[in-house]
């Protein structure tokens, strides 16, 4: 796996490096193909592109761009002695251009008073006081931060009765008017294409009014609320002619997450059932993205259909594998007319004819896929995924959450275990937000009964603890946040789980480890910053196991954001002994897997495991014995699998593109990334 790194200087000996795995890209990308030059470069390389996209490495220098269009627009206004007009939104995706406004404020002396602020849509129905409105969250990520004076503050408001609301549009949309305009409107993007709160349906034509909220996006403002509260049903909008309306549009994403929609948004038709599209329309709207988020754009995955490439192992083998799947075609059976008749014919004059690129690929692919995941004693390990030595490797497999190992790469685990390898797993959050309350009620149950039936009649802890959480649990509303007993409880749930499952894959009790990484234990869907006393605990435990094996969640999109900050945490700790010079790093390869959400893509794919008809269903069946994430899950997200199917159904994914591709005819394959640690 290529990894990049951004130009700022090395960190001093004590910093510790919390966010290597914002530097991770999978295949390095020419900066003349994200950032072109020339006007006529960017001409060639964006045809496939309906708005203007600025791709930037990270979302910080995505951010500090935006910013200095915001100050200069700004600082322009304030020397005409008028208002600068901001049409503002609350997602997650703008807060770092917000703290960069509030840098600039507080270091350059970037003054605020001549803007005007309206924000882009409030929920409702609320109650007077709630902390959890839109407007809210502005003030705290934003406004209560710089000098926009108070009275230059506009929002809906949530709070009025329903038969208000159609007179309350008319007015800001007035107001907004009064002030000359909206001259900058920056915004985030939803999951099914939403801006603001204008989801699929909106028209062209709509302009400010109240809208039932799509699920989806519910679930994705609660995140961005960051606690338990319900997002309220409906919300009152700016539509989409209010926001074309404006002179300049910022569209604002990061992370591999949105790289989907994205494309849809940037490359696509236009949509009602992709309001983001209406985009495309405006003459001066900008998307403005990291890599991560641009990674499925035409430029970015399929370059050679817009220009002349610059040639690697990845890039061809990404090429090759497309050409398969746009022919139908398994790799040996690729003609030069299907090279020539699809813009490869680059890759004709580099190997000669499409046999000799066929071979090449084919053979990379091949030697992809073992069966020995630990590497294969006293074998020729050349083109094997692994070493052959040592054998056996000491293993560490880290799981985010208490079930993601098995969810992962549970036939990789067996296979691990059956030929020797010391195992070991270790589970870095609790989990406990995670727990259904009927698993509670369920537990304390059996633990009542256990009470009355052996324990002794004076011993009455037990009694009055359950008293106390079945009070709380018959008096607990939608939003209110466990107590700290019940959490306790809930990961103790999933600390049983865990431990049989482990069991059931014969990794011995003593090899099974209990992380509980503070930064997890918020009681909240959003989680405390992971910080270095996270670290300091992975880190202890691989000092003390040194292994030759490290596995570690590579599905930075999970939507709940809980495996990057658990990624970030074990590669920081891996940082953290190179400095230190341990020796056994240099023994030791780092694989990356993917869980419920996403698989690698397969130009990336480095080693492939394949499973059995048997070994699937063993290891459906570890992931079963995670009970209390079976059908009551609170965050099974917006796909209705329940997570053992998700997993199968991508394991057979991967095998089925590999059969297809010409080479194997497996039940199912897990596929992992090697992690090559940043000097």
């Amino acid at each position: 796996m290529d990894t990049t790194t951004t130009s700022s200087p090395s960190p001093e000996q004590g910093e510790v490096r919390l966010s290597l795995s914002s530097q991770i890209v999978l295949n390095k990308v020419p900066v003349e193909i994200y950032q072109p030059q020339t006007a006529v470069d960017r001409s060639e390389l964006t045809r496939m592109e309906k708005i203007s996209t600025d791709i930037f490495v990270n979302q910080e220098q995505g951010s500090r761009h935006i910013a200095d269009v915001i100050e200069s627009k700004i600082r322009a206004r304030q020397q005409d002695g008028k208002y600068c007009v901001l049409g503002l939104g609350t997602g997650l995706s703008l807060t770092p251009v917000y703290q960069e406004l509030i840098r600039r404020h507080r270091e350059e002396g970037l003054s605020f008073h001549n803007v005007v602020v309206f924000n882009a849509y409030e929920y409702f129905p609320q109650t007077e006081g709630t902390s959890n409105s839109s407007i809210s969250q502005l003030r705290s990520r934003f406004l209560d931060h710089v000098n926009v004076p108070p009275q230059n503050i506009f929002s809906p408001d949530g709070t009025i009765s329903q038969e208000h609301i159609q007179a309350l549009c008319r007015l800001y949309e007035q107001r907004i008017q009064s002030f000359g305009g909206l001259d900058i409107v920056m915004l985030g993007i939803g999951r099914i294409g939403n801006i603001a709160t204008n989801e699929p349906g909106s028209t062209l034509t709509s302009t400010s009014r109240i809208i039932l909220i799509d699920p989806l996006t519910r679930e994705e403002m609660t995140m961005s609320f960051g606690n338990n509260e319900p997002v309220p049903p409906c919300s009152i909008t700016m539509g989409i002619a209010t926001i074309l309306s404006a002179k300049k549009i910022f569209l604002v994403a990061w992370g591999e997450e949105k790289a989907d929609i994205i494309q849809q948004t940037i490359e696509g038709p236009i949509s009602d059932q992709l309001p983001a599209t209406f985009l495309q329309t405006h003459n001066d709207a900008h998307v403005v993205i990291d890599l991560s988020a641009a990674s499925k754009l035409t430029r970015i995955v399929h370059p050679w259909l817009v220009k002349s490439c610059q040639w690697n192992d990845k890039l061809v083998r990404s090429a090759v594998v497309w050409l398969c799947q746009v022919t139908g075609k398994p790799i040996l059976k690729l003609t030069n007319k299907d090279y020539n008749e699809n813009g490869l014919s680059e890759l004709l004059a580099l190997y000669g004819s499409a046999y000799n690129a066929n071979i090449k690929i084919f053979n990379d692919l091949q030697h992809t896929i073992t069966g020995w995941p630990g590497g294969k004693p006293d074998a020729d390990d050349t083109y094997r995924p692994e070493r052959a030595k040592p054998f056996p490797k000491r293993v560490i497999v880290f799981s985010p959450h208490p079930d993601d190992d098995v969810i992962s790469m549970g036939g990789t685990i067996q296979r691990l275990v059956q030929q020797g390898h010391e195992v070991h797993v270790a589970y870095e959050t609790s989990g406990n937000i995670a727990v259904g309350d009927e698993e509670v009620t369920r537990f304390m149950h059996f633990i009542n009964g256990f009470n009355q039936l052996f324990g002794e009649s004076k011993d009455t802890v037990i009694t009055q603890k359950y008293n106390e959480i079945k009070d709380f649990l018959a008096q607990k509303k939608t939003g209110d946040m466990d107590t700290r007993d019940i959490l306790t409880i809930k990961g103790l749930i999933r600390r049983g789980e865990a431990r049989t499952a482990s069991t059931f894959n014969h990794i011995p009790l003593s090899r099974v480890h209990f992380l509980d990484l503070p930064f997890y234990e918020s009681g909240k869907i959003e989680k405390l910053p992971m910080g270095v006393a996270d670290v300091r605990i992975v880190q202890k435990l691989l000092h003390e196991l040194q292994p030759h094996q490290i596995y570690v969640a590579g599905d930075l999109a999970d939507p709940h954001g809980t495996h990057r900050k658990c990624t970030d945490a074990v590669l920081a700790a891996i940082d953290e002994e190179r400095k230190a010079g341990a020796a056994w790093l240099n023994d030791c390869r780092i694989w990356m897997y993917r869980g419920a959400w996403a698989e690698w893509e397969i130009e990336n794919i480095e080693m492939c495991v394949p499973m059995s008809p048997e070994e699937l269903r063993a290891k459906r069946n570890a992931i079963l014995k995670h009970q209390s994430q079976m059908e009551s899950a609170p965050f099974l997200g917006n796909d209705e699998r329940l997570f053992w199917q998700r997993a199968e159904d991508r394991n057979r994914a991967t095998a089925d593109l590999y059969d297809k591709l010409g080479l194997a005819c497996y039940e199912a394959m897990e596929a992992f990334v090697e992690y090559k640690p940043l000097s």
